[in-house]
């Protein structure tokens, strides 16, 4: 019995000699990984078109290391579905006129989300866009993808913002709760 256990001791120590032995240098000693990036989000329209229609009350932007995040908090939908368009376009162009916003980048992404700028039930504004401006309380200054950002039009229970991105990249959009999220990757 006791050469039993002192075999299954030998056993054990050679085999956490192995593991060690077979963990790469930077995770034994703690230095950071590389970062592996998904790429295959494509750069087609995403769309959703079910949606609570409750009012937009904010717009703001984060940095992360694969891709830059845009996010548009509307107002208490709970598990409801908010409607989105979101799409690489030539010009975006204002709801209602047709008149044509500039947008800085080598890109434009259009979103397009089911929430308007304004309170659906007093016609009050919510969100203070204002057409062909900046977004409010958005600063770009640091990202790597976003260039821009542009306020287009709040029309018929609709809100659209133009985002001048670097090139044409990859990006995904999602609902989380009340929020719908767009992400542009900063590679392909």
């Amino acid at each position: 019995m006791r050469r039993l256990s002192r075999t299954l001791a030998a056993l054990t120590l050679a085999g956490a000699g192995l593991l060690v032995a077979t963990v790469p240098a930077g995770a034994a000693t703690g230095a950071a990984a590389t970062v592996q990036c998904e790429a295959g989000w494509g750069s087609l329209t995403k769309a959703s078109t079910d949606s609570a229609y409750r009012s937009l009350l904010d717009v703001r932007a984060g940095r992360h290391e694969c891709y830059d995040r845009l996010v548009f908090d509307v107002q208490g939908v709970g598990d409801r579905p908010i409607g989105y368009r979101v799409e690489y376009v030539d010009r975006l162009q204002q709801d209602g006129s047709g008149d044509v916003i500039p947008v800085g980048g080598g890109a434009i992404l259009a979103v397009r989300v089911a929430a308007p700028s304004y309170d659906t039930s007093t016609g009050e504004p919510r969100y203070p866009g204002h057409a062909g401006a900046p977004l409010p309380g958005v600063d770009l200054t640091g990202f790597r993808t976003f260039q821009d950002t542009r306020f287009a039009s709040s029309f018929e229970g609709d809100t659209l913002v133009g985002v001048g991105v670097r090139a044409r990249l990859p990006f995904r959009v999602f609902q989380e709760r009340n929020r719908i999220v767009v992400d542009v990757a900063h590679t392909w």
